[in-house]
């Protein structure tokens, strides 16, 4: 494909696939708005223009650095959650930025098998799950979000895609790999639901983006292991693993009482 091509995918896809989740959360509620950005809409374009841009094997050793970001989320998580027991959004969300940073720098300096690593993060985000603060009493009232919210989600999150992967060959594809999941969408929407209905509903959609993890890290196991054998496989098998890992996360974290 042509940088032009590249270019144009990415203009399109990336604010489609935002804008969509955007309006799936506003429909259901915060708390599954959170699960559902569990489902990687901006680190999934990342890879897939890596992958476009820069060889099948430099997307797949990206993939195991953005697989091990799901514990930068989860500290990002933690982080802000327990912050906005007494803070506002804008502490929190420094704190929560500041707890991704040092994991990422944490994480830089690991080296692990891709399945071991996977098996790490999947303890990583059970733990991370237990840790949350104690749920809040469900709120039902509406949120009316300002028009220029939905257009400013997808500008940002387009930025980013663009920036990452143009910056990618500098970064390396592990560097690059560790920053690319950072939880822009989730970030976004645990501020407004912090500033505009407290820190319960923000911590309800944290809650569901740690349940939603499940479905992100199996995404990018499948990725790591079969990119090298084409881009079409591999990213047909991880949606196909992300949507069933997704739909069981639910239901466990339902019977379990923590969504």
């Amino acid at each position: 494909m042509s940088p032009a091509g590249a270019l144009a995918l990415k203009l399109v896809l990336t604010p489609l696939l935002v804008g969509a989740a955007s309006l799936a959360g506003r429909r259901w509620g915060s708390a599954v708005g959170g699960w559902l950005i569990g489902i990687p809409f901006t680190s999934a374009p990342i890879a897939f223009f890596l992958a476009l841009d820069h060889g099948q094997q430099f997307a797949a050793v990206a993939a195991v650095g953005i697989m091990a970001g799901a514990a930068s989320q989860s500290a990002f998580c933690l982080a802000y959650s327990w912050t906005a027991q007494r803070g506002g959004w804008t502490v929190s969300l420094l704190a929560a930025t500041i707890a991704f940073a040092v994991a990422t720098a944490l994480l830089g300096m690991v080296s692990l098998p891709v399945l071991a690593l996977f098996v790490v993060m999947i303890v990583v985000l059970v733990v991370s799950l237990f840790l949350m603060p104690a749920h809040a009493r469900r709120t039902t009232a509406w949120i009316e979000y300002p028009r220029w919210d939905l257009p400013v989600r997808m500008v940002v999150a387009t930025s980013f895609v663009i920036v990452l992967t143009s910056a990618a060959p500098l970064l390396g594809p592990r560097l690059a790999g560790l920053l690319a999941p950072f939880p822009l969408y989730g970030a976004v929407l645990a501020a407004f639901a912090h500033r505009i209905q407290g820190a319960g509903p923000a911590v309800g959609v944290l809650r569901g983006l740690l349940l939603g993890l499940f479905a992100f890290t199996s995404f990018f196991l499948v990725l790591a292991l079969l990119l090298p054998s084409g881009i079409a496989l591999a990213f047909g098998s991880a949606l196909a693993v992300t949507l069933a890992v997704q739909g069981a996360s639910l239901l466990a974290g339902r019977r379990l009482g923590l969504a």
